[in-house]
């Protein structure tokens, strides 16, 4: 299942003309509070597709019938560029449980890249629900690898990538790597350049939410 976001909420389409406008790119506190935002939007609509259970519920004058959820979600993120969009998804599912990924592309000399993977932090995910946050979903290779080695701390029941923006290519390569994971994206693009960036997309996230690094 693929859900571009921006098609149904016109709020979220806002929000994502923000985080590419040039001119509003330069105030960091509202680009990662637009990512935050669509988190949240993604989580209020993840929630509806999950298990609920009913509860009694002791009021201070008598009892009230509500929907709880069965179970809660464990929120992935891959470091440092996700956590806005972790955050936003975190603020919905405050009770979940959470890991963190370390992923990165490691250019080459030739204009190549390879994804390098150092660290990861992990609770449990054998039978849960594993929602994986990262804005741009551009060739897929860091979203499939991560998946994989998550899947090495239990396997999942159902895996959900929730993306600011994501390239048609990416979707393409993460649907034949892993058919069964959900894809929930604040809008789509089609191109993506050979180095890998997508077009029009926003520019560098994790540069625009926190500022540029060294480049190593």
């Amino acid at each position: 299942m693929i859900v571009n976001l921006s098609e149904q909420h016109s709020l979220v389409s806002t929000w994502v003309a923000e985080l590419r406008d040039v001119t509003v790119q330069n105030d960091r506190m509202r680009f990662r509070r637009n990512l935050e935002r669509i988190g949240e939007v993604a989580a209020y609509e993840i929630s509806r597709k999950m298990s609920y259970e009913i509860k009694e519920i002791q009021t201070p004058l008598g009892t009230a019938q509500h929907k709880l959820l069965s179970e809660q979600p464990v929120l992935a993120t891959i470091l440092r560029a996700g956590l806005p969009l972790h955050q936003g998804l975190l603020n919905y599912f405050d009770k979940a449980d959470n890991a963190f990924v370390s992923a990165y592309r490691k250019h080459h000399p030739d204009g190549s890249f390879e994804i390098s993977m150092e660290y990861v932090s992990c609770p449990d995910l054998e039978n849960r629900i594993l929602i994986i946050s990262d804005p741009m979903l551009a060739t897929g290779s860091s979203l499939v690898k991560t998946i994989q080695y998550l899947k090495e701390e239990g396997k999942p029941k159902e895996v959900h990538i929730v993306a600011a923006i994501a390239c048609t290519v990416g979707i393409e390569y993460v649907r034949r790597e892993q058919p069964q994971v959900h894809i929930w994206c604040g809008d789509i693009d089609d191109e993506l350049t050979a180095k890998g960036y997508i077009v029009p997309g926003l520019g560098d996230a994790g540069d625009l939410a926190f500022g540029t690094k060294r480049q190593n």
